[in-house]
């Protein structure tokens, strides 16, 4: 399954699947979006598979958030390996 990222104004859709082959692709659309709004909603509802590549990366765009002094929504259900990183990442806080 392939990467499909639709934007509108502030708020970013994704579905498929981010994975190695793809996530260069989604890194630098994702950084575009944030650095064009100071806050970017990102609807991960339609992903189905995440790879540690895909994971790494999103972590990576919440902490340009913070340093850009940008507001990050993510929200959706998405896919399991990003609920559990991030949900491991707030316990330890």
């Amino acid at each position: 399954m392939s990467l499909e990222i639709v934007s509108s104004h502030n708020v970013v859709k994704v579905s498929g699947e981010i994975n190695r082959n793809n996530v260069e692709l989604f890194k630098e659309r994702l950084l575009l979006e944030l650095e064009k709004f100071n806050r970017l909603t990102l609807n991960i509802e339609g992903l189905r598979n995440v790879d540690r590549f895909g994971v790494i990366a999103l972590a990576d765009l919440h902490v340009k958030s913070l340093a850009l002094h940008k507001q990050l929504y993510i929200v959706g259900l998405g896919c399991k390996e990003l609920y559990d990183h991030f949900k491991s990442k707030e316990m330890i806080a």
